[in-house]
């Protein structure tokens, strides 16, 4: 019987090159160049065989075996632990089609996401300050797979922006004031230096936060033109944005009476109803403009879609306030509404036309609303 022929080196590199370096078993994607716990770099990859080199191996074959012995499409990548599970351990459970699929799925997403221009680099902006005893957790990885195929990380460190540990219970106002001061910190650290070298040319926004810290956020974002907002998603769980779908509730705008007398106050309520007895609780004699849908819910907004429709409403309806009552008067938020919306919102003031916004949250005792952080050019020290 003839001996096992060695893989030839050209193969072998077309097959790293494809696989880029991970292993290819579904749901692994482990890297082989370095060690997870001491960072060594040496090559820990095993090259398996789908059908195998001998007709006696793992799904061996009297004709197929010989002849696809040394050629890469019957070769995969992989870790010890899943190169052993498929030869030794679950032979079974790994016939040569599930195998073929994996290999075929891993070498097609790497294409993917390799094969993106240049000008489609992004920077990961994650945001998610802890609230109360609670870490808000958004993981880079589910981040980066929310990016791709549109764009990919411009760099393996996202900007974060998370960089306090309040002792302050988010509802009292030295929370605001301390997690106001802490996102300005983390932004002159980690965004100023690149904006001012012009690296910048798009960032990809991932927040999760009380909504008032969202609509700073968006503020800071202003100047920053090329941005991408996403939305936190609950089912499948993650920032993916949804296909577009012709089934999608409307955004619904309601404004006062020409009669009415007293201050601006906008409401957001896409994922709850605000009532207008729980602002007037707060602001007794105020206009209240309202953008809302027909039924509200936390998982409103699905489709990138949905964020541009808000965004072509809020700038004109911001205008609309600022033309009644002149460029120098504060208009009063209550948001009941998604991260993404929050953001938005914050990224459509313009400091010369609308000073300021006076941003409320809900109190969890009664759900009655409390004055929380000034958005604006007199909010922000930057």
């Amino acid at each position: 019987m003839a001996g096992r022929k060695n893989i030839p080196e050209t193969v072998k590199l077309i097959l790293w090159g494809k696989a880029s370096g991970r292993c290819e078993y579904e749901g692994c994607n482990h890297p082989l160049w370095k060690d997870d716990l001491t960072k060594a770099e040496f090559n820990s990859a095993y090259i398996a065989h789908i059908i195998a080199a001998s007709p006696d191996g793992p799904r061996g074959d009297t004709i197929l075996s010989p002849q696809l012995e040394i050629d890469e499409s019957n070769l995969m990548l992989m870790c010890d632990p899943h190169h052993r599970l498929i030869d030794k351990h679950d032979v079974g459970g790994h016939p040569v089609e599930r195998l073929r699929e994996m290999k075929r799925l891993h070498e097609e997403r790497i294409e993917l996401q390799t094969g993106v221009d240049r000008d489609r680099r992004s920077y990961l902006l994650i945001y998610s300050p802890p609230v109360g005893d609670h870490a808000l957790t958004v993981d880079p990885k589910h981040c980066a797979l929310g990016m791709v195929p549109d764009f990919y990380p411009a760099s393996n460190a996202p900007l974060l922006l998370s960089q306090t540990n309040s002792m302050s219970n988010e509802r009292s106002s030295r929370y605001w004031e301390q997690e106001s001061e802490a996102l300005e910190s983390a932004w002159a650290v980690h965004v100023e230096p690149k904006k001012r070298a012009n690296l910048l040319h798009h960032v990809s926004v991932f927040a999760l936060a009380p909504q008032p810290l969202l609509v700073k956020l968006g503020f800071m974002l202003s100047d920053l033109t090329h941005c991408r907002v996403h939305q936190p998603i609950r089912e499948p769980k993650g920032w993916k944005w949804r296909e577009e779908s012709e089934e999608k509730d409307d955004y619904i705008v309601e404004r006062p009476s020409a009669d009415q007398k007293g201050p601006p106050a906008l409401v957001l309520g896409t994922t709850n109803r605000v009532e207008d007895d729980r602002v007037h609780e707060v602001l007794p004699d105020a206009r209240i403009w309202r953008v809302t849908v027909e039924h509200p819910h936390s998982d409103f907004l699905q489709t990138e879609s949905q964020l541009s429709e808000f965004r072509g409403i809020i700038r004109p309806l911001l205008d609309e306030i600022k033309d009644q009552y002149g460029g120098g008067t504060a208009i009063h938020v209550f948001p009941a509404a998604a991260a993404a919306i929050c953001v938005e919102l914050g990224r459509c003031i313009q400091p010369r036309a609308i000073p300021t916004l006076e941003v409320y949250d809900q109190s969890r005792a009664g759900e009655r609303f409390l004055h929380a952080l000034t958005v604006g050019r007199a909010g922000t020290s930057l």
